[in-house]
């Protein structure tokens, strides 16, 4: 109901690094809430309806964003109408079997045929995530992202975001993921890290996106005086700690490390991901890439008894997610490896 200096002071903080000047914020308490919020903007601003989203995404937990998820197995209830799904960048295994880079990046392309196909061909936007969190840590070729923009944008619509796992210095290139890949986004979402556990949700936008939104809207605990405040002092520590540039290092360690695990272990088909956000595919065979279903739950069992904690993701949940704390030191590094390489072995 009421502004609090707490959040005037995330605000502030948060246009300072936002990826243009003027742009305004609005707070909620999940990335769920902030993706809600970021599609309602989009149709707000252009005056349409329809979303593109990408095939193996996640978004949320809502109606609305489990609608723009990519997954069957975090749908629940019917489709939402207005939604298309164009295929991700998933170069380990291309939807249209080619090789990157004689592909000519085929996948960003086929988006224009999917807006020209499958909608009115005035859309609202597309909702991305810069790299697939649940969806196994996909990361694009540098083309990707660019070629996706323009023509989203040559069809009316605007460019949002998903930065719940990407943003904060998480891939050790700036503040935010999507400009990787070479593309400024009209609205960026984020959650989760932001506070450092504390509930809260971010949508930023363009001033012209923001001030397309009229009418009443509120979120109860939106932007309460103790998640912002918490939330202002992470992106201050990060800064002064320059932690971004500890993800970049740690994140090429990591790497590279994981990437000795590859050449040691059958298992590993893929590794993939960039800074402090690294994963590894598991498969049965490297020839016919056959999923490593059971063997991923062995190796997660299996982790968890030498004393480390791994995530997995991928649409058949044969990806290993690694996201360590951004101020994650080497040694840390290296002893998670030894007992990564130690549970491969147990798991295989």
């Amino acid at each position: 109901m009421f502004a609090t200096e707490p959040q005037a002071a995330l605000a502030r903080r948060i246009s300072g690094i936002a990826p243009g000047p003027g742009w305004k914020s609005f707070f909620t308490c999940s990335g769920t809430e902030a993706n809600e919020t970021a599609i309602l903007a989009a149709r707000c601003y252009t005056g349409s309806s329809e979303i593109i989203a990408l095939r193996h995404s996640y978004h949320g937990r809502s109606s609305l964003a489990m609608g723009v998820s990519g997954q069957a197995i975090w749908k629940i209830g019917a489709p939402q109408p207005g939604v298309t799904f164009a295929h991700n960048a998933y170069c380990y295994r291309c939807p249209f079997g080619l090789t990157y880079p004689s592909c000519d990046v085929r996948c960003a392309r086929d988006v224009q045929d999917v807006i020209r196909t499958t909608t009115t061909g005035r859309i609202a936007g597309m909702i991305a995530e810069p790299i697939q969190g649940i969806g196994g840590f996909i990361t694009p070729p540098k083309e990707y992202f660019s070629i996706v923009a323009e023509i989203v944008r040559n069809h009316g619509g605007i460019v949002i975001s998903d930065e719940v796992q990407t943003a904060w210095g998480r891939t050790g290139k700036g503040w935010w993921g999507m400009p990787n890949w070479g593309v400024t986004p009209d609205v960026i979402t984020s959650a989760k890290g932001l506070a450092n556990g504390l509930p809260i949700g971010l949508t930023a936008a363009r001033k012209e996106v923001a001030d397309s939104v009229k009418g009443l809207t509120i979120s109860t605990f939106g932007g309460g005086p103790v998640p912002t405040a918490a939330a202002k002092a992470v992106i201050d520590l990060i800064e002064e700690e320059c932690l971004t540039a500890n993800a970049d290092a740690m994140g090429a360690h990591l790497r590279a490390g994981l990437e000795e695990l590859q050449a040691k272990h059958a298992l590993i088909g893929d590794v993939r991901g960039m800074g402090l956000m690294q994963a590894l595919e598991l498969v049965e065979d490297r020839t016919t890439k056959a999923p490593a279903g059971a063997a991923t739950l062995r190796l997660m069992e299996a982790a968890r008894k030498n004393g480390i904690l791994i995530g997995r993701g991928g649409l058949s949940g044969n990806v290993i997610r690694i996201s360590p704390a951004l101020n994650i030191a080497r040694a840390d590094v290296d002893e998670f490896l030894k007992l990564l390489d130690a549970s491969l072995m147990q798991a295989a």
